[in-house]
């Protein structure tokens, strides 16, 4: 299997001063050489809901691990809050909110009584007011009604509600998710996409993992790549689907219309490529810059408007058209030459 690409767009690098995560080199290799993670360089913004996108073995949770001090790394530096880590992990860690693998429960006490556990346990925490902080964390994620429930009884998305919870008693500037929303049913993820989108309004930045692109895609501003260990692309997600878009020629054309096989041969016969058709949508590249398009030897360039009369006058119903923001899927493809698990 061919090696992902070593450079790709590097668009909204922000500022040192304004990273909140930043890896030079980062590289970590376990017993026997395998590669986890090879020389990345990450940067993420402040105030920014970052989403670190990659499939399963990809080298996500590797970093993350690094990040947050609990593994050494075999090369590179890390630096989070500005401190370098694992160095300066006393200092910075009070300020970050994790939930990495899962959360570690005590499976004989109950979602209360983890979390009093918990935040006694953090040297910082002010225990007159333990109990309020505590309510509020489990009215957060949703987990008030069940909040005297042992938590080995919890089904799994409800353990990762409660590891949230968790990661939320304190205010933090910096909140590391990895695969947050892992088995919680969609009205549970929509839910979770929520509590995010408040944390990022409120000033947390939050970093992200997952393999679900749809997930990050609905969440997030800005995203990073990686692959086989090894980052293929960061930025925000607008210039990601940009990217691919200028890759495409002239863009990816969609057309909402009941008529999907009339459409589509029109669209070939006028040359959109890399047709797809799924339901009532059918989409394709379009050969030339539809704007601005240079003259072509046999006559003017085909516009948009002239596309969709040619539409019409084969008798397709066009109920939508126009172009299409590359999704993630397209960007993770377009990058990489593989598929993805859009579902998980």
């Amino acid at each position: 299997m061919p090696s992902p690409p070593t450079a790709g767009p590097r668009r909204a690098v922000p500022a040192e001063r304004e990273r909140v995560i930043e890896t030079r080199g980062l590289t970590k290799t376990y017993r026997g050489g395998q590669l986890a993670v090879d020389g990345l360089d990450l940067a993420v913004p402040r105030g920014s809901v970052f989403g670190f996108l990659g499939p399963n073995g990809s080298g996500k949770t590797t970093t993350i691990r690094m990040l947050m001090g609990l593994i050494e790394p075999t090369a590179g530096s890390a630096r989070v809050l500005g401190e370098p880590m694992p160095g300066a992990g006393r200092r910075v860690l009070p300020k970050v909110g994790a939930l990495i693998e899962g959360p570690a429960l005590y499976g004989f006490l109950s979602g209360r009584g983890n979390l009093l556990r918990f935040d006694a346990a953090d040297p910082t925490a002010d225990p007159r007011t333990r109990a309020e902080r505590v309510g509020q964390a489990l009215e957060r994620v949703g987990l008030a009604a069940a909040a005297g429930k042992k938590a080995r009884a919890y089904s799994l998305g409800m353990k990762q509600r409660l590891g949230l919870a968790a990661a939320l008693l304190q205010p933090r500037e910096l909140l590391v998710l990895d695969e947050p929303t892992n088995g919680l049913d969609p009205q549970g993820m929509r839910e979770i996409r929520a509590l995010v989108r408040e944390l990022a309004a409120d000033g947390t930045t939050v970093f992200l993992s997952s393999h679900l692109l749809d997930e990050i895609e609905q969440v997030c501003t800005h995203a990073a790549v990686m692959a086989r260990g090894r980052l293929v692309v960061q930025g925000t997600v607008a210039d990601l689907s940009a990217t691919v878009l200028g890759s495409s020629g002239g863009g990816r054309l969609a057309v909402t219309t009941p008529d999907t096989a009339d459409a589509a041969r029109v669209l070939k016969e006028h040359g959109v490529t890399d047709l797809d058709v799924t339901g009532e949508r059918v989409t394709g590249n379009l050969p030339v810059p539809a704007s601005a398009a240079p003259p072509a030897a046999d006559g003017p360039a085909l516009d948009l408007a002239d596309l969709n009369a040619a539409l019409v006058r084969a008798g397709v119903r066009v109920r939508g058209f126009g172009a299409a923001r590359a999704s993630l899927e397209d960007v993770f493809v377009q990058l990489t030459g593989e598929g993805f698990d859009v579902a998980g």
